[in-house]
């Protein structure tokens, strides 16, 4: 099986151009494919994922089948009510109620027309456990492990996780095979998960670079790529989007760049722009992201806004600017041995953990640590006024770093000199010294790890909260007690890691209507192009509603945008309207 061609898409006209090979523009090729489409994906990076291959894979789905299954009721209701709270004024009600009525319809059509497997996440709480309708799990789905040996000369065209979230540089893990690893002193279960994939991977490494079985976002965009070449869809990877052929206020295609030459891909039915936003153009960054200007982004450097700006160029209209127009990570940064950046996102592992506490440059708490990543890096901007926690410093002792490790350091790693001799892992024998390490107020840091050690006694966070909702208990540890996520700072040496706002995605891009068609500035749709993922402007104005509500808009919006573009040239295998007209 293969998903390129060497010279490029065969033929140069198509049905359906989809620009970006993430989980959106993957999910669009397969629901042309499926409704009887000829079916073009072209990628500007040589490897295949996007962002989505580096992500969780998790999909914000409420609704879902799974719940039904479960014996949930009333839950579109319920999470109307909670995207209404969350997003306010600010959010367009009939954009996220399309979202609401489509989102379980796509992923059940994928799952039975085209074997896309998920499974329910059934302990993850909606991130914003203040707002009414939060749920307490079931919305969030995770994609059931992939073998990637059933890419064949395609899993070397898949794009790396980010390298140092495996296991000895390639092995995968799912988040719940980490906590049990992380126990595995204590259970005899958790011996022998580790046996089983350690055993694997080793066999793996024989033939491979890294371990073959897939989870996470590299199981969600191989499951998706294997669908769309099985159906003979056109994967090609090497191609760069120039700009839209546009005919009569309609557009036909697109010409790009293949190699040195620019050739036209037409396209009878409509292009898709799946291009991951602009976390990766530092200019834009600089242009709609508040300052400072973040330097670093976790994403994939192929996301840097050219087919945003090739829409624009023909007169498509950008949504309204947000507080933030970025979907956050708070991310530590550290040099390789090859030379190259690792921005390392500080998503659930350590920030809850009890035992950890974060300071700006006063030695200050400022924000619960343990709320989500995207309201975290909102903390780190609103801290102190006009002086921004940037970076903030996160802080814990010996005992903490061995327990659960932090960041790049691995729990019960062997030795830290590395990380301290580069300079990313700071370390003081007493509090003082770790406060002159990184240029704190000493006193005040000792204040600061005084009254956290208090609340770790009582069990209360009385300035933030931490641990006091169930989203912060769910990342905690259930071993501590009273509270999960608090624990005592005491046992030197002391250390700390830098980190930083980095954006794993932008929440600003081009307007759309319910269909996913991209509009001009006077609100009217632009004929024959579409738009999903992080290109198209946020359903959730901005906000971040719970694990996976990226890929859940991202995928949903795929599915309508192929579909209604499909429903355009006939297709025989479309047999019902694209958006339910369902008020909730």
């Amino acid at each position: 099986m293969t998903a390129d061609a060497a010279t490029g898409p065969e033929g140069r006209i198509f049905d359906l151009v989809v620009v970006g090979s993430g989980a959106a523009g993957l999910t669009a090729a397969l629901t042309g494919l499926l409704a009887g489409l000829k079916v073009a994906v072209i990628e500007k990076l040589d490897v295949i994922g996007g962002t989505s291959a580096r992500s969780s894979g998790t999909v914000w789905v409420p609704d879902n089948h799974f719940m039904h299954m479960a014996g949930f009721s009333g839950e579109r209701q319920s999470a109307g009510e909670y995207l209404a709270a969350l997003t306010g004024e600010d959010g367009d009600s009939a954009m996220w109620r399309t979202f609401l009525a489509n989102a379980p319809r796509m992923i059940e059509d994928l799952n039975t027309s085209a074997g896309i497997a998920f499974r329910p996440y059934e302990a993850a709480p909606d991130y914003r456990q203040d707002k009414p309708g939060a749920a307490s799990g079931w919305r969030a789905l995770e994609p059931v492990a992939f073998d990637g040996r059933e890419l064949g000369g395609d899993f070397y065209r898949l794009a790396w996780p980010i390298r140092e979230l495996m296991l000895f540089g390639g092995l995968m893990v799912t988040r719940g095979e980490a906590a049990m690893l992380l126990n595995a002193e204590r259970s005899l279960s958790a011996i022998g998960l580790g046996m089983r994939l350690v055993g694997r991977y080793l066999l793996d490494r024989i033939k491979y670079r890294r371990g073959t079985r897939l989870v996470l976002g590299n199981a969600l965009v191989a499951r998706l790529l294997k669908a769309v070449v099985d159906r003979g869809g056109m994967v090609s990877t090497g191609v760069t989007p120039l700009r839209l052929l546009v005919e009569g206020g309609v557009v036909r295609g697109i010409t790009v760049r293949n190699g040195e030459a620019a050739e036209d891909i037409r396209a009878r039915a409509a292009v898709i722009l799946a291009g991951g936003g602009f976390p990766a153009n530092g200019e834009w960054r600089s242009l709609y992201l508040p300052a400072p200007t973040p330097e670093h982004t976790p994403a994939s450097p192929g996301c840097d806004g050219s087919t945003i700006r090739i829409a624009l160029e023909m007169g498509a209209a950008l949504g309204r600017q947000g507080k933030d127009n970025a979907l956050w990570f708070p991310s530590s940064v550290a040099g390789r041995h090859d030379g190259s950046l690792v921005v390392y996102p500080h998503i659930v592992l350590d920030r809850a953990k009890p035992g950890l506490i974060a300071v700006n440059h006063r030695g200050v708490r400022f924000v619960n640590e343990a709320v989500s990543y995207h309201e975290f890096v909102r903390g780190m901007y609103a801290a102190d006024g006009e002086h921004p926690a940037i970076p903030a410093w996160l802080i814990c002792d010996r005992h903490f770093i061995r327990r659960y490790g932090l960041g790049l350091i691995r729990p019960r790693a062997l030795s830290l000199r590395h990380h301290v001799a580069s300079g990313y892992l700071k370390r003081g024998r007493s509090i003082e010294a770790l406060a002159d390490e990184i240029r704190v107020p000493a006193e005040q840091l000792s204040l600061t790890i005084a009254r956290a050690n208090e609340f770790a006694d009582t069990g209360v966070d009385l300035d933030f909260g931490k641990g006091g909702s169930l989203y912060d208990r769910s990342n905690g540890d259930p071993l501590v007690k009273p509270n999960p996520c608090l624990g005592r700072i005491e046992n030197g040496p002391f250390y700390a890691v830098a980190v930083y706002p980095t954006p794993l995605g932008t929440s600003l891009g081009l307007l759309t209507n319910h269909d996913a068609q991209v509009l001009n500035a006077d609100g009217s749709p632009i004929r024959g192009l579409y738009v999903c993922g992080n290109d198209m402007h946020s359903v959730f104005a901005g906000e971040y509603p719970g694990a996976g509500a990226q890929l859940g808009q991202a995928m949903t919006f795929a599915w309508i945008a192929a579909r209604h573009a499909a429903a355009r040239t006939g297709a025989t295998s479309i047999s019902d309207i694209i958006r339910e007209e369902k008020a909730i």
